[in-house]
């Protein structure tokens, strides 16, 4: 028997049971929603195959033909469901929820399955994840601060400790700035992106507070959502200050260790908005291993940038935290402190 769920109701329950995808891998690899394994009734010739009969000739012979494809991979199908779902409790989806699901969820009840297949699919899912980002209201905490300031491992600590956190760098495998894929995985597709932060996103307790990075939306080549966003930059906002040469220290102890060519190409990234003088400047000096010269240079770059880029928030407080020294441990027990005596 197949029954029809709600994504509401799948998301609250979807770990009792293993999540297949039956669209297309290039669909899957755009997004999907995470721990979605993918099965795909159709490969991406085979799909681009019925999509153009069902367009140009009729949708009785795009059907007929996906059935052709379908039928004789049947047992592929149900072979390789068991190795994804011992346990036999399945739920499935496609774009729409529409005819692939449906096909799938049927073959896969016949051969013994315990099947949902979820109504309005993919499609389905990612307008709910979208209105929620609107609908569902965090007490975000936002840790602020320029570049080198050590917020990330800051936050690092503040997981350790008990805190809600919400990673976005990590999620977008990003740090951020034009150097901030070095020591990274490929960064998700936007979508995807989207995805991985709602996963995250749905597990917070709303009445406790949930700290995260200051960010513009833009992360490499990924967006906050604007739901999420909006949030973020209404709430408080705690700016960490650190001495520029502490700052010039932590930088240089995180990135003098990538090879000399892979920073000097993200230098040049930045090369119109630093201006070519300090470019030249800045390279000269890293040619000459004077790392602390060509770093200087390029953090009063950033200083000027989150200058502007902090004054376009909206928050709804924003208080200084002076730290002379990065140190996650002490740094941490300071912020939450300071959120505790204002009741954040």
């Amino acid at each position: 028997m197949v029954k029809t769920i709600q994504i509401s109701e799948f998301l609250a329950q979807h770990q009792e049971r293993v999540l297949l995808d039956v669209r297309t891998p290039a669909e899957y690899r755009h997004g999907h929603l995470p721990g979605a394994s993918n099965l795909p009734l159709f490969s991406d010739e085979e799909r681009a195959e019925v999509g153009t009969l069902y367009k140009q000739v009729s949708p009785e012979k795009a059907f007929i033909r996906g059935l052709d494809l379908a039928g004789a991979k049947m047992s592929g199908y149900v072979k390789e469901a068991m190795r994804l779902a011992p346990g036999r409790k399945v739920a499935v989806h496609c774009w729409r929820g529409g005819k692939r699901s449906s096909s799938m969820g049927t073959l896969l009840a016949f051969s013994g399955f315990d099947v949902q297949v979820i109504e309005g699919g993919y499609k389905a899912y990612r307008n709910h994840i979208l209105s929620e980002f609107e609908r569902r209201k965090l007490r975000f905490i936002v840790l602020g601060g320029k570049t080198g300031s050590g917020k990330t491992v800051m936050l690092q600590q503040l997981a350790a400790m008990g805190e809600q956190v919400i990673d976005l760098e990590g999620l977008a495998n990003h740090k951020g700035s034009a150097f901030g894929a070095l020591g990274e995985a490929p960064q998700p597709t936007v979508e995807q992106f989207e995805n991985e932060l709602f996963s995250v996103f749905q597990g917070i307790d709303p009445e406790k507070r949930v700290w995260v990075e200051n960010e513009s939306r833009s992360i490499g080549r990924v967006f906050v959502p604007q739901g999420f966003w909006d949030q973020m930059k209404s709430s408080p906002l705690l700016r960490i200050e650190v001495p520029f040469e502490e700052r010039i220290r932590f930088l240089i102890d995180g990135y003098g260790g990538f090879q000399p060519e892979e920073l000097e190409a993200c230098l040049l990234k930045i090369q119109k908005r630093m201006g070519g003088l300090n470019v030249k400047t800045a390279l000269d000096a890293f040619h000459q291993g004077d790392l602390k010269t060509a770093t200087e240079i390029a953090l009063q770059y950033y200083d000027k940038s989150y200058t502007h880029a902090t004054g376009k928030g909206n928050f709804s407080k924003i208080l200084d935290v002076e730290v002379e020294k990065i140190d996650p441990l002490p740094a941490a027990q300071q912020l939450i402190q300071l959120a505790d005596e204002h009741h954040f």
